[in-house]
């Protein structure tokens, strides 16, 4: 066994591209840590997301920080910025996605229990609030990541990353579509 390089690592990425057909999308609401807006960049990036909304006070994907964290892969997503949350929810709405906040809150569903056919647009919010009532009212559908450990919550960038993940699972374990 050895490690993919060149030739091959793109045809194994090819392959599970051609299993991807769904569009996926990321609401940032107030995500400050250029470090996690980088993260998750390059997380989008590697699992095909194609829209980034950005909201709030959410850092810049071009912050030198966000940067050197998502290693120029913001050049794969169409990235764009809004002041105010309703602005934002009705541009992915118009946009053809379905709202799914990621959040622990009361009624929320766990990831591996939650629809994510389709067009699917995952809301996750600031790393010490979360995501704000408002938002969380926008949404159609609201899930969280069970957890097992004595920690109550995952950091933003990680909790994007399984989710994004899921949505990917999900879809590649549904069988072949037909026609």
């Amino acid at each position: 066994m050895q490690q993919l390089r060149g030739t091959d690592l793109k045809r194994l990425h090819r392959s599970w591209r051609r299993r991807s057909s769904s569009r996926v999308a990321l609401l940032l609401e107030s995500v400050q840590s250029p470090f996690n807006v980088g993260a998750i960049v390059r997380t989008a990036a590697a699992l095909g997301v194609g829209q980034l909304y950005l909201v709030g006070a959410s850092a810049s994907p071009r912050n030198a920080k966000a940067q050197k964290t998502a290693m120029g892969t913001d050049r794969y997503l169409d990235v764009q910025t809004f002041g105010e949350l309703d602005e934002a929810v009705a541009k992915a709405r118009a946009d053809g996605y379905r709202l799914v906040g990621l959040e622990i809150a009361s009624e929320a569903v766990p990831t591996h229990e939650t629809d994510f056919s389709g067009s699917v647009c995952i809301a996750v919010g600031n790393e010490d609030r979360g995501l704000s009532v408002e938002c969380l009212a926008a949404c159609d559908a609201v899930t969280y990541i069970p957890q097992l450990g004595r920690v109550g919550s995952l950091n933003v960038a990680t909790a994007v990353a399984v989710c994004c993940y899921e949505v990917r699972r999900q879809e590649w374990t549904a069988g072949p579509e037909t026609d």
